[in-house]
């Protein structure tokens, strides 16, 4: 017997309460069939408390969210974040735990926009023999470049154009901008052997920009939105590395240094796999890196102190070179302050706050329990800004960094860890330092303004980090 519309238009408001109860009992279920799961709170239905999480604050601060549930319900407990019901940790024990059983009892698991916007073939999202396949090819890139004269050389060729580049713009720089281009133009000659002034190169960094915008963007693929231009900017530099890599093979006498050269080489990968996996490298080698440089210089343009010492071990290691001579592996090797500096930005600017991972069984971690199928947050900021474990944790002391393996430990992963920890953040590292390099010995600077870095949960400077610069007279 069919409905009428009057039938439909009765049955409405039962319809409507039946959604709303299955709506309510599938947010709330969980609860019920989890009580050993650790103490929290799951917030609204649907939407649980992401807004709460993601509430922008102060990255060198563990935000209102964090602070109030760990006071609450201690440094591990369960919320309902990104429609999933979640184990939030910030306990660094727990943390490095869930690192060191990846693929066993946790598996990477981020939201599915994120797939759709880098890929079903990137290094971020794949899993299992896929992910080791891939990251194992990343590292023995890493190890074999790391200290190679050509990409030391190519690093120091660039922070010196766009230094030298500012003797004519003033006195005032948005540095985070600088700090993009420089880092753009390193991973761009590294994996593609493209130098700054090719015409192609404009036109990835273009796309690029477009594509790192809907990356952080709310995921609605509609023409005109940020995330649907994203997706079409990912094809376009996909399109444009097919291109060069056709180029590539129809030159098969012209042999570069570069990482493509290398991925060319290889039978292990697909077309489709080498392409993610470049556009992965730039990803990393842009937005990690030159966000790292602007910490630095955050920090350091509120530290007259640590700014001195850095600058006077760049000073020694230039008084034992020639006048125009290029930095080498051996130099970067005495740049042992300067690396403190570097760890000691990471851990208070936090520009990766947390990884997503889910547990593949039922997990039970001390007194803890973490039901299968459940998000996992490990919040590596708070393990870094927890005053237990770093004194005066609010406080930018690089000196801190000083003994041996103090930057290897479970309570420092700028990072991340096990098996997905980031392959390239050695060379991230060179790359900050080779630019401080040249940057104190040329330049004095003070932050112009009050901007500060802010996690959204991405981090970046909301006026794009202002400095006002000026040039050192006499050369050391």
């Amino acid at each position: 017997m069919s409905m009428t519309v009057g039938d439909l238009v009765l049955a409405a408001p039962a319809i409507l309460l039946a959604l709303l109860l299955a709506l309510v009992l599938s947010h709330f279920l969980p609860l019920l069939l989890n009580p050993k799961a650790p103490r929290g709170s799951f917030g609204w239905p649907l939407v649980g408390e992401t807004l709460r999480f993601l509430t922008p604050h102060a990255s060198n601060t563990l935000g209102s969210f964090l602070e109030d549930h760990c006071s609450r319900y201690g440094r591990v407990f369960k919320s309902h974040l990104f429609c999933t019901p979640t184990v939030v940790s910030c306990d660094q024990e727990l943390n490095h735990f869930i690192l060191q059983n990846e693929e066993r009892l946790f598996q990477c698991s981020y939201p599915r926009p994120i797939h759709g916007i880098l890929g079903k073939s990137s290094m971020l999202v794949v899993l299992g023999e896929d992910h080791k396949r891939l990251r194992n090819l990343a590292l023995a890139l890493v190890t074999s470049t790391k200290l190679k004269p050509s990409y030391l050389g190519d690093i120091e060729r660039i922070a010196l154009h766009i230094v030298g580049s500012w003797h004519g713009k003033g006195s005032n720089i948005t540095f985070c901008e600088e700090a993009r281009k420089f880092a753009f133009s390193v991973i761009v000659k590294q994996v593609l052997g493209l130098s700054p002034e090719e015409p192609v190169t404009a036109m990835i960094l273009e796309d690029f920009l477009t594509f790192m915008k809907g990356l952080i963007s709310f995921p609605l693929r509609i023409p005109g939105t940020p995330y649907a231009k994203a997706v079409q900017a990912r094809e376009r530099i996909s399109s444009t590395v097919k291109g060069i890599i056709e180029e590539r093979r129809k030159a098969d006498c012209c042999k570069r240094d570069d990482f493509l050269n290398v991925l060319l080489s290889t039978d292990e990968l697909s077309d489709e796999e080498k392409v993610s996996f470049v556009l992965d490298s730039l990803l990393g080698g842009y937005e990690t890196t030159s966000l790292m440089i602007s910490m630095v210089v955050y920090f350091l343009g509120q530290s007259a102190q640590d700014l001195d010492l850095v600058k006077r071990e760049h000073q020694g290691i230039r008084s034992t070179k020639a006048k125009e001579e290029c930095l080498s592996s051996e130099d970067y090797k005495k740049m042992e302050y300067t690396q403190h500096v570097i760890n000691e930005a990471l851990r208070c600017g936090n520009i990766v706050k947390f990884v997503h991972r889910k547990a593949l069984k039922d997990v039970r971690y001390k007194e803890y329990l973490i039901p299968s199928g459940w998000k996992v947050l490990p919040v590596f900021s708070a393990v870094h800004l927890n005053p237990s474990l770093h004194g005066n944790a609010q406080q930018f002391q690089p000196c801190r960094w000083e003994g041996p393996s103090q930057g290897t430990s479970k309570k420092f992963t700028p990072f991340g860890g096990g098996t997905r920890l980031c392959p390239g953040s050695e060379l991230a590292k060179v790359e900050a330092a080779f630019f401080l390099h040249h940057l104190v010995l040329n330049f004095r600077w003070k932050i112009d303004g009050d901007d500060i870095p802010m996690a959204y949960p991405y981090v970046e400077f909301p006026r794009g980090l202002p400095i006002e610069i000026e040039p050192i007279c006499s050369e050391s």
